[in-house]
Protein backbone atom coordinates (compact mmCIF):
# COMPACT_ATOMS: atom_id res chain seq x y z
CA UNK A 1 0.00 0.00 0.00
CA UNK A 2 0.89 3.47 -0.58
CA UNK A 3 2.06 5.51 2.02
CA UNK A 4 -0.12 8.29 0.96
CA UNK A 5 -2.73 5.66 0.69
CA UNK A 6 -2.95 4.77 4.36
CA UNK A 7 -6.64 4.36 5.61
CA UNK A 8 -7.16 7.86 7.20
CA UNK A 9 -9.25 7.99 10.60
CA UNK A 10 -12.83 8.48 9.64
CA UNK A 11 -14.21 11.90 10.62
CA UNK A 12 -16.65 12.17 13.34
CA UNK A 13 -18.99 14.27 10.99
CA UNK A 14 -19.31 13.55 7.33
CA UNK A 15 -23.59 14.84 6.98
CA UNK A 16 -25.22 18.41 6.03
CA UNK A 17 -29.28 19.20 6.73
CA UNK A 18 -30.08 21.36 8.95
CA UNK A 19 -31.29 18.30 11.41
CA UNK A 20 -28.11 15.99 11.00
CA UNK A 21 -26.31 14.84 14.20
CA UNK A 22 -22.78 13.93 14.17
CA UNK A 23 -20.97 11.06 16.27
CA UNK A 24 -18.40 12.14 18.76
CA UNK A 25 -20.47 15.63 19.62
CA UNK A 26 -23.23 16.85 21.69
CA UNK A 27 -26.43 15.90 20.81
CA UNK A 28 -28.33 19.00 19.95
CA UNK A 29 -31.15 20.01 22.80
CA UNK A 30 -34.12 21.58 21.02
CA UNK A 31 -36.42 21.40 24.57
CA UNK A 32 -34.04 24.28 25.87
CA UNK A 33 -34.87 26.45 22.88
CA UNK A 34 -38.69 25.47 22.58
CA UNK A 35 -38.18 25.86 27.23
CA UNK A 36 -37.12 29.22 26.44
CA UNK A 37 -39.13 30.75 24.12
CA UNK A 38 -42.19 29.15 25.83
CA UNK A 39 -41.11 30.37 29.32
CA UNK A 40 -40.36 33.71 27.68
CA UNK A 41 -44.29 33.74 25.99
CA UNK A 42 -45.85 32.38 29.93
CA UNK A 43 -43.57 34.68 31.89
CA UNK A 44 -45.17 37.45 29.75
CA UNK A 45 -48.74 36.54 29.53
CA UNK A 46 -48.20 36.89 33.68
CA UNK A 47 -47.18 39.77 33.76
CA UNK A 48 -49.77 41.23 31.39
CA UNK A 49 -52.38 39.40 33.41
CA UNK A 50 -50.94 40.51 36.67
CA UNK A 51 -50.24 44.20 36.10
CA UNK A 52 -54.35 44.94 35.29
CA UNK A 53 -56.16 42.86 37.96
CA UNK A 54 -56.54 46.13 39.98
CA UNK A 55 -58.93 47.82 36.98
CA UNK A 56 -60.57 44.61 36.37
CA UNK A 57 -61.62 44.42 39.78
CA UNK A 58 -63.07 47.85 40.14
CA UNK A 59 -64.32 46.97 36.61
CA UNK A 60 -66.49 43.93 37.32
CA UNK A 61 -67.27 45.62 40.98
CA UNK A 62 -68.63 48.93 40.13
CA UNK A 63 -69.72 48.46 36.25
CA UNK A 64 -70.49 44.63 35.88
CA UNK A 65 -71.93 44.39 39.04
CA UNK A 66 -73.15 47.48 39.57
CA UNK A 67 -72.20 47.86 43.08
CA UNK A 68 -72.04 51.74 44.28
CA UNK A 69 -68.21 52.77 45.60
CA UNK A 70 -68.24 53.14 49.65
CA UNK A 71 -70.45 50.64 50.70
CA UNK A 72 -68.83 47.75 52.50
CA UNK A 73 -70.06 45.59 50.41
CA UNK A 74 -68.55 46.79 47.98
CA UNK A 75 -65.13 47.30 49.24
CA UNK A 76 -65.21 43.39 50.45
CA UNK A 77 -66.43 42.40 47.02
CA UNK A 78 -63.04 44.55 45.12
CA UNK A 79 -61.22 43.22 48.04
CA UNK A 80 -61.49 39.22 47.04
CA UNK A 81 -61.82 39.89 43.36
CA UNK A 82 -58.50 41.60 42.95
CA UNK A 83 -56.78 39.49 45.86
CA UNK A 84 -57.68 35.72 44.28
CA UNK A 85 -56.32 35.92 41.07
CA UNK A 86 -53.35 38.07 42.49
CA UNK A 87 -52.66 35.24 45.04
CA UNK A 88 -53.01 32.37 42.79
CA UNK A 89 -50.81 34.05 40.29
CA UNK A 90 -48.17 34.40 42.66
CA UNK A 91 -48.64 31.15 44.13
CA UNK A 92 -47.81 29.70 40.57
CA UNK A 93 -44.54 31.09 39.85
CA UNK A 94 -43.05 30.49 42.95
CA UNK A 95 -44.19 27.06 43.38
CA UNK A 96 -42.50 26.35 39.77
CA UNK A 97 -39.52 28.15 40.90
CA UNK A 98 -39.30 26.25 44.66
CA UNK A 99 -39.75 22.99 42.63
CA UNK A 100 -36.51 23.58 40.68
CA UNK A 101 -34.81 24.32 43.85
CA UNK A 102 -36.35 21.04 45.81
CA UNK A 103 -35.38 18.96 42.74
CA UNK A 104 -31.87 19.25 44.52
CA UNK A 105 -32.99 18.23 47.76
CA UNK A 106 -34.31 14.81 48.42
CA UNK A 107 -35.08 13.62 52.30
CA UNK A 108 -31.95 10.96 52.03
CA UNK A 109 -29.60 13.64 50.44
CA UNK A 110 -30.89 16.43 53.35
CA UNK A 111 -30.11 13.48 55.82
CA UNK A 112 -27.23 13.02 54.93
CA UNK A 113 -26.02 16.77 55.07
CA UNK A 114 -26.69 17.20 58.42
CA UNK A 115 -25.79 13.77 59.98
CA UNK A 116 -22.58 13.71 61.68
CA UNK A 117 -22.03 17.36 62.15
CA UNK A 118 -21.25 19.54 65.70
CA UNK A 119 -24.54 20.46 67.16
CA UNK A 120 -24.37 24.46 66.76
CA UNK A 121 -23.28 23.96 62.88
CA UNK A 122 -25.80 21.67 62.65
CA UNK A 123 -28.68 23.75 63.94
CA UNK A 124 -27.55 26.42 61.59
CA UNK A 125 -27.75 23.76 58.60
CA UNK A 126 -31.17 22.54 59.70
CA UNK A 127 -32.70 25.90 59.80
CA UNK A 128 -31.36 26.78 56.53
CA UNK A 129 -32.59 23.59 54.64
CA UNK A 130 -36.11 23.87 56.46
CA UNK A 131 -36.92 26.75 53.74
CA UNK A 132 -35.88 25.00 50.85
CA UNK A 133 -37.09 20.99 51.65
CA UNK A 134 -40.48 20.03 50.73
CA UNK A 135 -41.22 18.72 54.12
CA UNK A 136 -44.47 19.56 55.78
CA UNK A 137 -46.37 18.90 59.31
CA UNK A 138 -47.61 15.42 57.81
CA UNK A 139 -44.17 14.42 56.88
CA UNK A 140 -42.45 14.92 60.41
CA UNK A 141 -42.84 11.36 62.02
CA UNK A 142 -40.51 9.26 58.96
CA UNK A 143 -38.46 12.82 58.81
CA UNK A 144 -37.77 12.05 62.31
CA UNK A 145 -37.36 8.33 62.26
CA UNK A 146 -34.75 8.99 59.98
CA UNK A 147 -32.55 11.81 61.50
CA UNK A 148 -33.01 10.16 64.70
CA UNK A 149 -31.52 6.79 63.57
CA UNK A 150 -29.02 8.66 61.17
CA UNK A 151 -27.36 9.77 64.61
CA UNK A 152 -28.75 13.80 64.03
CA UNK A 153 -28.92 15.42 67.21
CA UNK A 154 -32.25 16.13 68.84
CA UNK A 155 -31.78 19.46 69.08
CA UNK A 156 -30.43 19.75 65.37
CA UNK A 157 -33.84 18.02 64.38
CA UNK A 158 -36.27 20.33 66.21
CA UNK A 159 -34.06 23.07 64.39
CA UNK A 160 -35.24 21.34 61.19
CA UNK A 161 -38.93 20.78 62.08
CA UNK A 162 -39.50 24.10 63.58
CA UNK A 163 -38.16 25.58 60.75
CA UNK A 164 -39.84 23.48 57.67
CA UNK A 165 -43.40 24.47 58.25
CA UNK A 166 -42.90 28.24 59.78
CA UNK A 167 -40.30 29.07 57.48
CA UNK A 168 -42.27 28.62 54.77
CA UNK A 169 -40.97 29.60 51.05
CA UNK A 170 -44.23 30.78 49.70
CA UNK A 171 -45.12 32.48 52.67
CA UNK A 172 -41.54 34.56 52.36
CA UNK A 173 -42.12 35.21 48.44
CA UNK A 174 -45.87 35.90 49.21
CA UNK A 175 -45.15 38.32 51.96
CA UNK A 176 -42.29 39.66 49.67
CA UNK A 177 -45.08 40.48 47.00
CA UNK A 178 -47.83 41.90 49.07
CA UNK A 179 -46.05 44.38 51.40
CA UNK A 180 -42.11 44.32 50.14
CA UNK A 181 -39.03 43.30 51.05
CA UNK A 182 -38.93 44.49 54.43
CA UNK A 183 -41.94 42.64 55.72
CA UNK A 184 -40.40 39.42 54.15
CA UNK A 185 -36.99 39.78 55.56
CA UNK A 186 -38.43 40.41 59.12
CA UNK A 187 -40.38 37.05 59.21
CA UNK A 188 -37.51 35.33 57.42
CA UNK A 189 -34.80 36.44 59.89
CA UNK A 190 -37.06 35.82 63.15
CA UNK A 191 -38.10 32.46 61.11
CA UNK A 192 -34.61 31.20 61.55
CA UNK A 193 -33.85 33.08 64.53
CA UNK A 194 -36.72 30.83 65.99
CA UNK A 195 -35.72 27.55 64.65
CA UNK A 196 -32.05 27.86 65.46
CA UNK A 197 -32.81 28.70 69.68
CA UNK A 198 -35.47 26.64 69.96
CA UNK A 199 -33.30 23.56 68.85
CA UNK A 200 -30.34 24.86 70.51
CA UNK A 201 -32.49 24.92 73.78
CA UNK A 202 -34.34 21.34 73.06
CA UNK A 203 -30.46 19.95 72.64
CA UNK A 204 -29.42 21.88 75.78
CA UNK A 205 -32.39 19.81 78.15
CA UNK A 206 -31.41 16.52 76.86
CA UNK A 207 -34.84 15.26 76.52
CA UNK A 208 -33.90 12.09 74.93
CA UNK A 209 -35.58 10.18 77.21
CA UNK A 210 -38.75 11.52 76.01
CA UNK A 211 -38.36 9.97 72.52
CA UNK A 212 -41.04 6.78 72.09
CA UNK A 213 -38.42 3.62 72.59
CA UNK A 214 -39.23 1.96 69.28
CA UNK A 215 -37.63 4.99 67.45
CA UNK A 216 -34.21 4.48 69.07
CA UNK A 217 -34.58 0.45 67.89
CA UNK A 218 -35.74 1.20 64.29
CA UNK A 219 -32.69 0.94 61.78
CA UNK A 220 -32.48 3.64 58.66
CA UNK A 221 -31.84 1.46 56.42
CA UNK A 222 -29.15 1.78 53.55
CA UNK A 223 -29.14 5.06 51.71
CA UNK A 224 -30.57 4.79 48.26
CA UNK A 225 -28.87 5.60 45.18
CA UNK A 226 -30.68 8.47 43.72
CA UNK A 227 -30.55 8.75 39.98
CA UNK A 228 -29.36 12.33 38.56
CA UNK A 229 -32.20 14.33 37.24
CA UNK A 230 -31.32 16.29 34.31
CA UNK A 231 -32.94 19.89 33.51
CA UNK A 232 -36.27 18.99 31.51
CA UNK A 233 -36.31 16.00 34.53
CA UNK A 234 -36.23 19.20 37.15
CA UNK A 235 -38.59 21.43 35.11
CA UNK A 236 -41.26 18.72 34.64
CA UNK A 237 -41.14 17.72 38.33
CA UNK A 238 -41.66 21.71 39.11
CA UNK A 239 -44.85 21.44 37.08
CA UNK A 240 -45.66 18.76 38.83
CA UNK A 241 -45.42 20.32 42.13
CA UNK A 242 -47.49 23.29 40.62
CA UNK A 243 -50.15 21.12 39.87
CA UNK A 244 -50.53 19.37 42.88
CA UNK A 245 -49.99 22.32 45.56
CA UNK A 246 -52.25 24.61 43.67
CA UNK A 247 -54.59 22.30 43.37
CA UNK A 248 -54.64 21.68 47.14
CA UNK A 249 -54.44 24.98 48.33
CA UNK A 250 -56.67 26.84 45.98
CA UNK A 251 -59.94 26.01 48.11
CA UNK A 252 -57.90 27.11 51.10
CA UNK A 253 -56.63 30.57 49.13
CA UNK A 254 -60.30 31.66 48.25
CA UNK A 255 -61.47 30.74 52.44
CA UNK A 256 -58.49 33.11 53.60
CA UNK A 257 -59.16 35.41 50.95
CA UNK A 258 -62.95 35.66 51.79
CA UNK A 259 -62.45 35.74 55.59
CA UNK A 260 -59.54 39.02 54.44
CA UNK A 261 -62.25 40.63 52.16
CA UNK A 262 -65.14 40.45 55.18
CA UNK A 263 -62.52 42.17 57.80
CA UNK A 264 -61.49 44.53 55.05
CA UNK A 265 -64.71 45.49 54.27
CA UNK A 266 -66.69 45.00 57.64
CA UNK A 267 -64.19 45.32 60.68
CA UNK A 268 -64.21 49.14 61.74
CA UNK A 269 -60.58 50.04 61.58
CA UNK A 270 -60.18 51.82 64.89
CA UNK A 271 -61.89 48.29 66.47
CA UNK A 272 -59.06 46.02 65.16
CA UNK A 273 -56.38 48.73 66.21
CA UNK A 274 -57.38 48.36 69.99
CA UNK A 275 -58.06 44.96 69.53
CA UNK A 276 -54.02 43.90 67.94
CA UNK A 277 -52.74 47.45 67.86
CA UNK A 278 -49.31 48.03 70.02
CA UNK A 279 -51.09 49.38 72.91
CA UNK A 280 -52.72 46.55 74.20
CA UNK A 281 -50.18 44.85 76.02
CA UNK A 282 -51.90 41.23 75.86
CA UNK A 283 -52.89 41.19 72.15
CA UNK A 284 -49.28 39.03 71.10
CA UNK A 285 -49.67 36.12 73.07
CA UNK A 286 -53.75 36.15 72.64
CA UNK A 287 -52.81 36.12 68.82
CA UNK A 288 -50.53 33.23 69.69
CA UNK A 289 -53.44 31.27 71.36
CA UNK A 290 -55.61 31.78 68.55
CA UNK A 291 -53.35 31.06 65.87
CA UNK A 292 -52.92 27.45 67.34
CA UNK A 293 -55.95 25.90 66.39
CA UNK A 294 -56.80 27.64 63.48
CA UNK A 295 -54.33 25.08 61.41
CA UNK A 296 -53.75 26.76 57.86
CA UNK A 297 -50.82 26.86 55.38
CA UNK A 298 -49.10 29.77 54.53
CA UNK A 299 -51.40 30.30 51.47
CA UNK A 300 -54.20 30.98 53.49
CA UNK A 301 -53.33 32.76 55.89
CA UNK A 302 -51.41 35.47 54.08
CA UNK A 303 -54.39 37.48 53.04
CA UNK A 304 -56.09 36.94 56.59
CA UNK A 305 -52.66 39.14 57.50
CA UNK A 306 -53.04 41.48 54.70
CA UNK A 307 -56.23 42.86 55.76
CA UNK A 308 -55.49 42.74 59.48
CA UNK A 309 -52.84 44.98 59.16
CA UNK A 310 -55.28 47.33 56.41
CA UNK A 311 -57.50 47.72 59.54
CA UNK A 312 -54.55 48.86 62.02
CA UNK A 313 -53.00 45.67 63.71
CA UNK A 314 -49.88 46.24 64.61
CA UNK A 315 -47.03 44.36 62.64
CA UNK A 316 -45.61 42.25 65.31
CA UNK A 317 -48.99 41.01 66.37
CA UNK A 318 -50.23 40.04 63.02
CA UNK A 319 -46.84 37.95 62.47
CA UNK A 320 -47.07 36.08 66.01
CA UNK A 321 -50.02 34.99 64.92
CA UNK A 322 -49.19 34.12 61.40
CA UNK A 323 -46.15 32.23 62.96
CA UNK A 324 -48.30 30.25 64.64
CA UNK A 325 -51.09 29.51 62.47
CA UNK A 326 -48.23 27.86 60.25
CA UNK A 327 -45.36 26.62 62.77
CA UNK A 328 -47.20 25.50 65.45
CA UNK A 329 -50.72 23.20 65.47
CA UNK A 330 -52.94 20.65 67.18
CA UNK A 331 -52.50 18.10 63.80
CA UNK A 332 -48.97 18.20 64.39
CA UNK A 333 -49.21 17.60 68.36
CA UNK A 334 -50.72 14.47 67.30
CA UNK A 335 -48.72 13.21 64.44
CA UNK A 336 -45.74 14.23 66.75
CA UNK A 337 -47.22 12.00 69.80
CA UNK A 338 -46.31 8.75 67.71
CA UNK A 339 -42.97 9.13 68.19
CA UNK A 340 -42.47 11.60 71.30
CA UNK A 341 -43.96 11.63 74.59
CA UNK A 342 -45.75 14.16 76.02
CA UNK A 343 -43.32 16.39 77.86
CA UNK A 344 -41.04 16.75 74.90
CA UNK A 345 -43.77 17.52 72.34
CA UNK A 346 -44.76 20.48 75.32
CA UNK A 347 -41.60 21.72 75.73
CA UNK A 348 -41.45 21.90 72.14
CA UNK A 349 -44.61 23.96 71.67
CA UNK A 350 -43.73 25.82 74.81
CA UNK A 351 -40.35 26.96 73.22
CA UNK A 352 -41.58 27.85 69.73
CA UNK A 353 -44.55 29.55 71.50
CA UNK A 354 -42.65 31.89 73.68
CA UNK A 355 -39.78 32.47 71.06
CA UNK A 356 -42.60 33.62 68.64
CA UNK A 357 -43.73 35.93 71.20
CA UNK A 358 -40.87 37.20 71.99
CA UNK A 359 -40.80 38.60 68.41
CA UNK A 360 -43.91 40.04 68.53
CA UNK A 361 -43.58 41.73 71.44
CA UNK A 362 -39.33 43.21 69.66
CA UNK A 363 -41.30 44.00 66.39
CA UNK A 364 -44.34 45.71 68.35
CA UNK A 365 -41.55 48.12 70.04
CA UNK A 366 -39.52 48.62 66.66
CA UNK A 367 -42.04 49.13 63.56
Amino acid sequence: MNPSEKEMPTPACCCSGENATCSGSSPRRPWLARTVLWGALLLTGWFAVYTNLAPVSRWITYDLLGLKPGLHLSAAVEFFLFEVPKVLLLLTLIVFFVGIIRSFFTPERTRRILSGKREFVGNILAALLGIVTPFCTCSAVSLFIGFVTAGVPLGVTFSFLISAPMVNEIALVLLFGLFGWKVAALYLGTGLFIALVAGWIIGRLNMERYVEEWVYAATSGPALEEAPLTWPDRIQQAWGIVREIVGKVWIYVMLGIAVGAGIHGYVPEGWMASVMGKGAWWSVPVAVVMGVPMYSNAAGIIPVVQALLGKGAALGTVLAFMMSVIGLSLPEAVILRKVLKWPLILTFFGVVAAGIVAVGYLFNVLM
